[in-house]
């Protein structure tokens, strides 16, 4: 099947369970805890600058939403303050120096990678992390050379919620768009998914803002932990 980004953005098609062979993940809150390590990174700066840290519950929400968002909460600036870029790069910084010092893959998770690889299914990422974090975080846990393809928010000309990352994924593992179920734990991964024509799971263990109304994003099913994505993979019924 060739797939193009001149194909609807919202495929009218009858994608199937038992069609799913490649599982695409967000990395984020999704596959991987990062959480602890942003907020290091985010306490060790907001210590530098001689403020006090903030509380792990506090940071944990806000992860997903990536460096500006932290910079903005630590410090309550947006791009346009001068100091704003200045403290953007230390962030990323003092994370990359630490980014595989507490991270682990999600409780439950390294049962379901398992089953996928046995299964002679296979699983992949999609993230909106730029490829030079997401490349040596993966790296340092392994599991670089297990994924069949890591699209990262550097690798095409737009990131999610466009659909091209979740295409470009398809191309890189030789899957169709029906073999592919996407899993994630923001809005915009949901979206995404959805543009491309692709079945989608809306992770609710992962870092879910308070306002966050994640049984209206459209995914085909919310789950609780990781085991959760074979439990539908086999319920019975397209839904």
């Amino acid at each position: 099947m060739s797939i193009t980004l001149s194909m609807p953005l919202a495929r009218q098609i009858d994608v199937t369970k038992s069609m799913i062979r490649t599982i695409l993940f967000d990395l984020d809150g999704t596959l991987l805890d990062t959480a602890p390590d942003l907020a290091f990174a985010l306490n060790t700066l907001l210590n530098e600058q001689g403020m006090p840290s903030l509380a792990f519950e506090k940071i944990r929400p806000v992860v997903s939403h990536g460096g500006r968002a932290l910079i903005d909460l630590g410090f309550g600036i947006q791009p346009e303050d001068e100091r704003y870029e200045s403290l953007r790069q230390r962030l990323l910084e003092i994370y990359k120096d630490n980014i595989a010092r507490d991270t682990r893959l999600f409780p439950g998770m390294e049962a379901v990678l398992e089953h996928i690889e046995s299964s002679q299914m296979r699983w992949g990422i999609v993230t909106n992390k730029p490829s030079w974090l997401t490349d040596p975080l993966l790296i340092a846990l392994g599991l670089f050379e297990r994924s069949v393809c890591v699209v990262s928010g550097d690798t095409t000309q737009y990131s999610k919620p466009h659909p091209e990352p979740m295409l470009h994924a398809c191309r890189l593992s030789n899957s169709s768009i029906d073999e592919c179920l996407y899993v994630g734990d923001a809005e915009r991964d949901i979206e995404a998914g959805k543009k491309a024509g692709m079945r989608t799971l809306a992770a609710l263990y992962g870092y879910i803002q308070e306002e966050d109304d994640i049984y209206q994003w459209g995914a085909d099913a919310v789950i609780d932990k990781p085991e959760d994505i074979l439990t539908w993979l086999q319920q019975p019924g397209d839904k």
